[in-house]
């Protein structure tokens, strides 16, 4: 019974998150000018105008520019952050706790702060601000993710390794991280979503020239609600399951490999 009882709210749970998805995404094929049911006809010309018109096109541009910096520093950083605190660190805790704080600190707090600092850096209103800021809370989401898969490695193979001869550095290479990759890759994937996502501190830290998608979209719902937001979205959502998708057959690849091994 209790059983059945976590199946039904698990379920409804996902329903209840699911339903504005459903709702919403019919309309980016819509061939009318509003966002009302029921559609008119079907038409693709609301993606059309994602690809030729220009505020459209240079936000998708600006936000694969910044998502792709922002991965590569958040999963490079983090991934040293997540190696650093592994095991018995002294302060262990409390540097945890400071690497998750941007989770947790308002979005407006960060971009009010972040902002007054890239002023005084010089580099306010650049695509290295928007890098930066976006990587301050995509880091978050790569430590927690590279922590749980450094958690799942044997030590054991780790010594064994350097008991055959090779250096600590030899070891992190061939070793650590390529069983810890797919926690890298999960992190990656997540550090990416975020920074399309982030639209808060975007608005804090960024240009006229570094308009994001997420951005765009923001100042579209308050101008005028056009169906393109939902082709947006479209591309948003599917972006984000054909990279989810991307990491857990890595990740499937790597532990079959592993078990060969």
């Amino acid at each position: 019974m209790l059983k059945t009882l976590q199946v039904l709210f698990g379920a409804a749970a996902v329903f209840f998150l699911i339903v504005p998805l459903i709702a919403i995404l019919p309309l980016a094929f819509t061939s009318g000018a509003f966002l009302t049911y029921p559609m008119p006809g079907i038409s693709m010309r609301w993606f059309n105008e994602l690809v030729t018109a220009d505020a459209w096109r240079r936000s998708i541009v600006n936000s694969l520019v910044i998502g792709c910096g922002t991965t590569m520093l958040a999963t490079v950083l983090g991934t040293t952050a997540a190696l650093g605190l592994r095991g018995r660190v002294v302060l262990g805790g409390l540097f945890r706790t400071m690497f998750l704080l941007p989770m947790v600190v308002p979005a407006v707090v960060l971009g009010v702060g972040m902002q007054i600092l890239f002023v005084r850096l010089g580099v306010a209103n650049s695509y290295l601000g928007v890098i930066a800021a976006h990587t301050v809370v995509a880091i978050p989401f790569v430590v927690v993710s590279v922590s749980g898969s450094l958690e799942g490695i044997d030590r054991r193979v780790e010594r064994a390794a350097l008991s055959l001869g090779a250096s600590p550095f030899t070891v992190l290479q061939r070793v650590t991280l390529p069983l810890a990759m797919p926690g890298i890759a999960s992190g990656a994937v997540l550090a990416f979503a975020t920074s399309l996502d982030e639209v808060v501190l975007t608005l804090f830290v960024a240009g006229p020239n570094q308009r994001t998608l997420a951005r765009q979209m923001f100042s579209t719902i308050r101008e005028n609600i056009s169906p393109a937001i939902a082709a947006a979205a479209f591309l948003f959502i599917v972006g984000t399951l054909l990279a989810a998708a991307a990491a857990i057959v890595l990740k499937k690849q790597r532990q079959r490999r592993t078990g060969l091994a």
